[in-house]
């Protein structure tokens, strides 16, 4: 799960986490898990059913949004499909970032109430995307691949989605928060972890059968989860939090202090380097879905695993399947294994240091992320993903301490919105660097067009015309192959797992980044500011491009300039 799925899970002191978590207790398991109060409880169910919902949908909807007209999707590009992450990445990991300090300002449970709502229009605009395009183009968006129409809905259901996230999030971590006992800090966060997981471990269960039925299913039963956290919402109170300072604060204020207050050097330099991971993880949701429908074979893993199963309760797999395992059931491994060692992994970061478990944690995510492109068989690639869920598990809570410690009274929400940025950056700018290079390189229609063309000579403007679904079955006859044998040709003549090797480089680089930022924080030397401008801006110039690399350097500097003559205006 991502950074906003996932909370503190110790009391880092101010130094941005570079000490070990500390807390300790020689009460068992069960005495600890009785002193959190009804609302924790509640709060973390009402995280689990949200969490159920957005994984179900999450993923599968990267196969979705490239499915072929005839086959009932809308068929947008990868280039559409990166954008509309982008756009998503964009609302759902900043928006926090202002979300947060007005749940602080004006309470916890109305900004979680009206989020649901949201939530649930999105689901609902995303299922119908197609049928509102078709009526308000008179039906002519019915057979154009990547419609601007269709896409233009769609997005915006997607927006409405991350909104409805962006806005749930802060209060719902909020509530947690004010609600958790000091010395037990550690251990509520990590349930908090354990549970966000079980909902994302049951999402894509639900999802893979939901789309068998139809496609629609899929999205309006994730809005009907959504819809039962309001039978929670009502059976607890706002809770009390530290505000008597907050309550002077205008509207206008609230939102300058938390615009402003991200950019502040070290922690801005933090967000910017650490983003690095969050590209890498993110592929994992956007565009492995789509490698894994295109290239891998999991036919000896249905083989030997899956099928004996359903013969065991006397049943057979889905015709649907065609012989290999769904996407969604094979990366459904990193929630399980999530859900499973979460507790394990969290007590062994606990005994180092914060810095020691991220670095550690992002070597084995770019590993595994490296090794998704080396074979396309599916025992492998479960074992990469497996191994992907051990880094994440060392780097992604870890992370959190960071901010745990530096969040002052009554500003929980406000420096949980924070940690949101992290991931926005990686997963915004990431989508669109992913779409542009699997459109291009590792589409396997894409591909196999551009073999027809380039190497069977067929004619490139009848290729292109084409319609999605004839075209793999168009070279599989000329090359006197089946459907497989098409799909190890055009992997060893264009070698569509190239691309996983250019996100783990740029995991190498973040990781080096944040060694460098470790070294220079902990000494604290009179030009650290300058110092962790120059390294972000080194890491953000490497992995997204100069553009943005002067972009976070402008304002970590805009932040000095206000520092030093208009004190007044930081928070």
């Amino acid at each position: 799960m991502s950074a906003s799925e996932t909370a503190p899970d110790g009391g880092a002191g101010p130094d941005l986490g570079n000490s070990a978590a500390t807390e300790t207790s020689d009460e068992g398991l069960l005495t600890q898990l009785r002193e959190f109060p009804a609302p924790f409880w509640i709060a973390n169910t009402m995280e689990m059913l949200e969490r159920l919902a957005y994984y179900g949908l999450r993923t599968v909807l990267p196969v979705y949004m490239v499915l072929s007209i005839e086959e009932g999707g809308p068929q947008f590009t990868h280039i559409q499909k990166g954008l509309i992450y982008a756009w998503w990445a964009a609302v759902q990991s900043f928006l926090p970032v202002v979300t947060g300090g007005y749940a602080d300002r004006y309470g916890y449970k109305s900004t979680v109430g009206v989020s649901i709502a949201i939530k649930m229009a999105g689901y609902i605009v995303m299922a119908y995307a197609t049928e509102m395009a078709s009526a308000m183009t008179g039906g002519a968006s019915d057979t154009v691949p990547g419609h601007e129409t269709v896409f233009a809905i769609f997005a915006a259901g997607a927006l409405l989605l991350a909104a409805g996230t962006a806005i749930f999030k802060p209060g719902l971590q909020g509530i947690i928060a004010v609600n958790l006992p000091d010395k037990r800090a550690s251990l509520g966060w990590s349930v908090f972890y354990q549970l966000v997981n079980v909902g994302g471990f049951l999402g894509p269960i639900l999802a893979g059968v939901m789309r068998l039925m139809a496609w629609k299913w899929v999205f309006i039963s994730c809005a009907a989860i959504v819809a039962l956290n309001y039978l929670l919402f009502f059976t607890f109170d706002e809770p009390e939090k530290p505000h008597a300072e907050e309550e002077s604060r205008g509207v206008l204020r609230v939102f300058w202090d938390s615009a402003i207050g991200i950019t502040e050097p070290r922690l801005m330099a933090f967000l910017v380097i650490f983003s690095g991971f969050w590209m890498m993880f993110y592929q994992l949701f956007d565009l492995l879905p789509n490698f894994i429908d295109d290239w891998v074979d999991s036919r000896d893993v249905v083989d030997t695993l899956v099928r004996p199963v359903f013969a065991m309760f006397g049943g057979e797999i889905p015709a649907q399947w065609k012989g290999h395992l769904p996407q969604e059931y094979m990366i459904n491994i990193n929630a399980g294994m999530c859900m499973l060692f979460a507790f394990y992994i969290g007590f062994w970061t606990g005994k180092v240091r914060s810095m020691t478990a991220m670095v550690a944690g992002i070597l084995v995510s770019a590993g595994a992320i490296y090794a998704l492109g080396m074979s396309d068989n599916g025992w492998w690639t479960l074992l990469a993903i497996a191994s992907f869920s051990l880094g994440e598990l060392m780097a992604s809570p870890t992370k959190l301490r960071y901010f745990a410690g530096i969040a002052p009274p009554g500003k929980k929400a406000l420096y949980l919105g924070y940690v949101n940025a992290t991931t926005g950056i990686g997963w915004a700018i990431g989508s669109t660097i992913a779409g542009e290079l699997y459109e291009k390189s590792g589409d396997k229609v894409v591909l196999a067009r551009r073999y027809l063309v380039e190497i069977l000579g067929q004619d490139a403007a009848a290729v292109a015309k084409m319609a999605k679904t004839t075209v793999l079955p168009k070279l599989a006859a000329l090359k006197g192959v089946d459907l497989e044998g098409a799909r190890v040709l055009l992997w060893d003549t264009y070698e569509p797992w190239r691309v996983w090797g250019t996100f783990a480089l740029i995991g190498v680089v973040s990781m080096a980044g944040l060694l460098v930022f470790d070294q220079i924080t902990r000494r604290e030397p009179e030009w650290e500011p300058f110092a962790l401008i120059a390294v972000a801006g080194a890491v953000a110039a490497y992995s997204y491009g100069v553009m943005w690399s002067v972009i976070f350097a402008v304002l970590m500097g805009l932040w000095l300039v206000l520092h030093r003559v208009r004190p007044s205006w930081l928070p």
